[in-house]
């Protein structure tokens, strides 16, 4: 059986003591709120200039990322009867993030779910007309690149929605989301079929939105982080 491959790579373990202990000040201080890609990039181009990490790899800005949403997600839960008002239930007129950059992702031909793509290899054109790309996903090598469908599985990269996104959210809508099941975690598609509003605590949006996977119609109730905004 092919392998199933997890969208990102592993939380990276190679930070220096000064480096956590910067982070770990870092997210004291930010109180469960999210920061932005901007945020990421200048806190990663600081440890590489430093004296510390002279000898040692470089430090990616979504190594950094996954070290900040790791830690948000072990906060402990807050009861909701705990929850403080002043954070209120999702609000209107909060402006969306926008992506700072063009990314691109890909539907494996394997397991139907999508992957972020590192490059765009070659192309060709099949008997029907229609155009495929090869494509090499993020975090894996040559041995697992494959020829995907151009039109029907290469998109614009689906966006991490923000913890205050939630009122933006309709039932009807499609989603990217984040399925975890025993013997597999990866993204697949979905739309939103319920919306339970809830007040939002210290890690942000606390609300329940049951989605059914477009691949196999199963339904689930998931929290906003594990969903992204399709393109």
């Amino acid at each position: 059986m092919d392998r199933l491959r997890p969208r990102n790579r592993a939380t990276f373990s190679g930070f220096t003591n000064a480096e956590i202990e910067k982070m770990d000040k870092l997210s004291g201080e930010s109180q469960g709120r999210s920061f932005d890609r901007e945020f990421y990039q200048k806190l990663t181009a600081s440890f590489n200039r430093s004296s510390g990490r002279a000898g040692k790899p470089t430090v990616k800005w979504t190594e950094v990322q996954s070290w900040f949403q790791a830690r948000i997600q072990d906060l402990p839960e807050v009861p909701e009867n705990n929850l403080e008002s002043s954070q209120g239930k999702c609000k209107e007129g909060e402006t969306i993030r926008d992506p700072s950059q063009l990314e691109f992702e890909a539907r494996s031909t394997k397991d139907g779910a999508w992957y972020d793509v590192e490059a765009f290899l070659a192309h060709r054109f099949v008997g029907t007309g229609e155009a495929e790309v090869r494509v090499r996903f993020v975090g894996f090598g040559a041995s697992e690149d494959e020829w995907v469908n151009i039109k029907d599985s290469v998109r614009e990269r689906s966006v991490p929605f923000e913890s205050t996104d939630c009122s933006y959210l309709n039932v009807g809508d499609p989603v990217l989301c984040f399925q975890e099941r025993r013997d597999q975690a990866i993204y697949y598609d979905a739309r939103i079929l319920e919306i339970q509003r809830r007040m939002h605590d210290i890690r942000g949006c606390r609300c329940l939105i049951l989605v059914r996977y477009d691949h196999d119609n199963t339904e689930e109730k998931v929290r906003l982080r594990r969903l992204c905004r399709r393109p």
